[in-house]
């Protein structure tokens, strides 16, 4: 949306069209440049510019200067009868929006992916939603990466193998991730554990068709690399079904750490080739439309997520 200027000439910009209107009210309060400067915390040459400048844009006389006092032109009176209410509707607005910022409140669209987002952010929207009762959210699970600005979302969560640039949009890392190879203590038992890269080609693997290289493996360590391609006895668009078949003992698979937490704490899964993982770290990004102003309510969920997932990241 477009304002037009307040004065009407010129290519100034609507703050500068502010400064000149209070500089005007205050020196026709004080009755001189000096003890309206004074009031401000301004200089009195500066008043004085923001003054002319105000007269030359309008094309009248609004003050009349002498030695001892500053006084208002018959046209200078008429034109800030009219512009006190304005300005200090203006300044009623402001306060109202930093109330408004200090108590945050409506609706923040969330798009976010479904995995990631059903154990690491659906558990803590209960105790968000209590703890800010005038914000509502509306959370939208799919691993589709969706257009923020045109499709009406505040914020996105994306999970990304490598580095995500995109200038057009404002990234916030909140965590890194790495990919790492697992297995339950059941299925190592029978088919033992492997000491090397090239041992997997005889193992029963679970894939994830999601992943970058698919239906490669690629495993790093240090400036190692080895690629492979298993003969998947499952492959998979959902990397929860993967990790569960490898919970019950099916075979290894190859999961990013997040997801892979909660079996290594409990004992259900066992790490396969400690050292070797997916090549890079991966990254959660909290991902905002463009622009450099984040509502009050959108900065505090994203908050919420960064907090809980560094509490507990494994």
């Amino acid at each position: 949306m477009r304002f037009p200027p307040i004065i009407g000439r010129g290519r100034k910009t609507p703050v500068q069209d502010l400064q000149e209107l209070s500089a005007l009210l205050a020196v026709a309060e004080a009755g001189s440049f000096t003890a309206a400067a004074e009031r401000m915390g301004r200089d009195a040459s500066v008043l004085s510019r923001r003054v002319a400048a105000l007269e030359q844009s309008l094309g009248v006389r609004l003050l009349t200067r002498t030695t001892r006092r500053v006084s208002l032109t018959e046209a200078g009176a008429a034109y800030c009868r009219r512009i006190q209410p304005l300005l200090e509707e203006l300044a009623s607005a402001g306060r109202e929006a930093s109330e408004h910022a200090a108590r945050p409140q409506g609706l923040v669209r969330v798009s976010l992916p479904v995995t990631f987002g059903r154990h690491w952010v659906a558990p803590l929207v209960p105790r968000f939603l209590l703890e800010h009762p005038e914000i509502r959210l509306e959370l939208r699970f799919s691993d589709r990466v969706v257009d923020l600005v045109a499709d009406g979302f505040d914020l996105a969560i994306r999970v990304a193998a490598r580095p995500l640039r995109d200038s057009s949009l404002t990234l916030r890392r909140i965590a890194g991730y790495r990919n790492m190879l697992v297995a339950a203590p059941s299925y190592l038992a029978v088919a033992g554990v492997p000491q090397a890269p090239e041992e997997l080609a005889r193992h029963a693997c679970l894939g994830f068709t999601g992943h970058a290289d698919y239906p490669d493996w690629v495993l790093a360590r240090g400036e190692a690399r080895h690629r492979l391609r298993p003969a998947f006895r499952l492959a998979t668009d959902l990397s929860e079904m993967a990790l569960q078949a490898a919970v019950e003992g099916a075979g290894i698979t190859l999961t990013p750490d997040w997801l892979a937490g909660p079996g290594l704490r409990d004992g259900r899964l066992a790490e396969i080739l400690p050292g070797w993982g997916g090549p890079g770290q991966g990254g959660v990004y909290a991902v905002l439309p463009p622009g450099h102003l984040v509502p009050a309510r959108t900065r505090l969920f994203v908050e919420a997520v960064t907090k809980a997932i560094r509490a507990g990241w494994r």
